[in-house]
């Protein structure tokens, strides 16, 4: 690899600067330069340049120039954020190394926060869509205060547009290659003095990238999603306002992305699928009739049935004479409801002479999970979660402030499966947080965080039972344990140039402790592969993420992100868990020494560049320059995805109430991959090799073109 090239895109990134997106960087209404971005995913709304944490907000125009349609699509905007696929979409999410990247038999418990319009979508990255999304907003390092158990890695808060009282009406279409078609509508307005209203619905429809030979189709890897969003604002009173979404989504895409020549040509003769059906709900309630602190409360709920599958041999009967034919297949009911009631000081409740906020709340939440594996298997997962959480700010002088923050949860788990297996998990947990907040200057914030996040622990159901066919799987690996993490981090943020250039600059250090870690075993009584987590004996993570916003004249915007990530296991050998003596059928078992190799899905660097130039008053090109570098797959072998770069356009015209947009993603037609296997030292999928070990890739988008437009009533 030539690491010259690599490397240079992101000096380019660094050197353009300019915003995380475009919509960040168009100037204020008062021509005072760039927006403020108020952040709502903290225990307070407060301005992204305030907050002692590194966070990248993504607003409606940004998503809008992205063309982004879920969430997938904006992640790669944001420093050291990456994504797994091995399903319709990239529905699994790492935050500086740290996150799933699949989930099959066995719950898991997530690494990285998902909260939609105050719903709890964890795990759940189908129900990312980007319908009338306002703002999305990924904090980075441990959410131990906020969020708790399932946000050591971090959080994405997404927040759909409010209801409007001025009347308005938005239909948008949307064509591209591969049969690609969209067609989304919102409206908004007010019913009463009180009640005002917002409705937005979408159906986005494409062929996908893939062509099956076996079957003569080019749509096994289609794309069919139909999302419905309501939301009602009731301002009952002066001092109560009422927040009322219901959310209905329907996807029914197609999974055959794998081939056995690593092309995008399958054989499947049952192409697999990856469906959800989710009905959701919240009401967020805000009260401040009281002179010493102000209620915020938040009620969700959601019920989603998923099924996803897939075509295990990737070809078809007949073959090769030593073939096989096999589905896998995974039907998942699961609902989640969730409180949180919060108070919040007043400056007539402020402590220590007023100079010390508050913020007190309760958190319970109430999940279950049934599984149902190709109509033999079944298993159910249970868990309840209950927290006392507080946060102080305090200033200590004019430009010194000091933030602490506690978080108190009890979680209890039941597990029980099909195999007679049943096991209870309940633990006492914390998290916080400890930041220094330095006032260098007017429009500069200089701070220090330490912040504690933990993952809980759990059972590896199925393993317990397999263990009695497999004899290399040892009792050790029945259970694992918590895992904790401390976050160390220094950061820089601020406004200069009268408002015109926007930064932020961290620099951190994560320990990790008792790392889960997912690994795999090979039965070769039944042919099939035992997914198990593991605890590692610890891991490290070092990084730098930047992110800089300059409006550089009324018509020309930089943006630029880049991320430098050193993320590691320490003492960690892959074969702890087996018994390395056996040797199945043949099949031996190959150590794999982890001790310093860095963990999956976690790219060395990645960055995110581009500019905005009003070419004439109402024509608008937008240039992107997006890449990453090379990253391991798996914790369980050595293969790795390969760096690369992508260039996107796109041109707006944009009239008084419309808009059309020529766009074009991966332009070179790049070949990268979003998820990959290796079968190392067992066996290969393809019998016409006499099913020799060999990689296996998911490819990412190839080039794609189309054009949208808007009108606006």
């Amino acid at each position: 690899m030539n690491t010259e090239f690599r490397i240079r895109p992101i000096a380019w990134s660094i050197v353009l600067a300019g915003s995380i997106g475009a919509g960040n960087a168009i100037a204020a209404p008062d021509g005072a330069g760039l927006e403020e971005v108020i952040v709502t995913g903290q225990l307070r709304d407060a301005n992204q340049l305030d907050l002692p944490t590194s966070v990248s907000v993504l607003d409606e125009s940004t998503i809008a120039a992205r063309g982004a349609s879920n969430l997938e699509q904006l992640l790669n905007l944001a420093p050291n954020v990456n994504f797994s696929a091995g399903a319709s979409r990239g529905r699994f999410v790492q935050i500086r190394g740290i996150g799933e990247r699949s989930q099959f038999i066995d719950p898991v418990n997530p690494s990285v926060g998902l909260i939609i319009d105050g719903i709890d979508f964890t795990g759940m990255g189908l129900a990312a869509s980007t319908l009338d999304m306002e703002q999305v907003e990924i904090l980075r390092g441990p959410q131990g205060t906020v969020y708790g158990a399932n946000a050591l890695a971090g959080l994405i808060n997404m927040t759909s547009a409010t209801p409007s009282a001025e009347p308005m009406a938005r239909v948008s279409v949307e064509v591209a290659d591969y049969n690609g078609r969209t067609l989304s509508a919102v409206g908004s307005g007010a019913l009463t003095e009180q009640l005002s209203y917002r409705l937005a619905a979408s159906n986005q429809q494409s062929d996908g990238y893939i062509e099956n030979d076996y079957l003569g189709r080019s749509d096994t890897n289609n794309i069919d999603e139909s999302v419905v969003r309501g939301k009602l604002r009731y301002q009952a009173s002066e001092d109560l306002r009422l927040d009322f979404t219901a959310l209905y989504i329907d996807a029914d895409n197609g999974y055959d992305a794998f081939s056995l020549y690593n092309t995008r040509t399958t054989l499947s003769d049952q192409p697999g699928h990856d469906r959800q059906q989710t009905a959701a709900g919240s009401v967020v309630a805000r009260w401040s009739g009281s002179e010493l602190f102000t209620v915020e409360s938040t009620l969700s709920a959601a019920d989603s049935d998923t099924e996803y599958g897939y075509d295990e041999d990737w070809t078809y009967v007949g073959f090769h004479p030593w073939g096989y034919s096999s589905t896998d297949n995974y039907l998942r009911d699961k609902k989640n409801l969730s409180a949180d009631l919060r108070l919040l000081s007043t400056e007539a409740s402020a402590l220590f002479n007023g100079r010390s906020s508050w913020v007190a709340g309760v958190y319970v939440r109430d999940e279950s999970e049934d599984l149902e594996r190709n109509q033999s298997f079944t298993s159910q997962f249970d868990t309840q979660s209950t927290a006392l959480y507080g946060q102080l700010r305090t200033s200590l002088s004019d430009s010194v402030a000091l933030v602490t923050g506690l978080r108190l949860e009890q979680r209890d788990a039941d597990y029980a499966d099909s195999l007679a297996v049943d096991s209870s998990n309940n633990e006492n947990l914390w998290g916080g947080n400890v930041s220094l907040e330095y006032r260098y200057a007017e429009g500069t914030l200089i701070y220090g965080t330490v912040s504690r996040g933990y993952k809980a622990g759990g059972v590896n159901g199925r393993i317990i039972s397999a263990s009695a066919t497999n004899p290399a799987i040892g009792s050790d690996v029945f259970e694992f344990d918590t895992e904790q993490l401390l976050n160390y981090e220094l950061g820089i943020k601020g406004a200069w140039l009268q408002n015109r250039l926007q930064a932020q600059l961290a620099a951190f250090y994560q320990d990790r402790s008792d790392v889960q870690a997912k690994q795999s075993i090979f039965d070769p009584n039944d042919f099939s592969f035992d997914d198990f987590l593991t605890n590692a004996a610890g891991g490290t993570t070092t990084g730098v993420e930047v992110e800089l916003n300059y409006l550089a004249s009324d018509t020309l915007r930089f943006f630029a992100s880049a991320g430098w990530l050193n993320a590691e296991f320490e003492g960690f050998d892959s074969t702890s868990h087996v018994d390395a003596r056996d040797d199945w059928n043949g099949i031996a078992l190959a150590p794999v020494d982890l001790d310093g190799r860095q963990v999956a899905h976690a790219p060395s660097y990645q960055f995110f560049t581009g500019t905005e130039i009003s070419l004439l008053p109402y024509l608008i090109l937008r240039l992107e320059v997006e890449g990453k570098d090379e990253f391991y797959f798996s914790n369980s072998h050595d293969e790795k995805s390969t760096a690369y770069e992508l260039l996107n356009a796109r041109l707006t015209y944009r009239g008084d109430n419309w808009d059309v947009a020529l766009w074009g993603r991966n332009l070179t037609d790049e070949d990268y991959y979003t998820r990959g296997f290796y079968f190392s030292n067992q066996f290969g999928n393809n019998p016409a090799n006499f099913y020799a070990p060999e990689a296996y890739y998911q490819f990412g988008e190839p080039r794609v073109a189309g054009i949208s437009g808007t009108y606006t009533f």
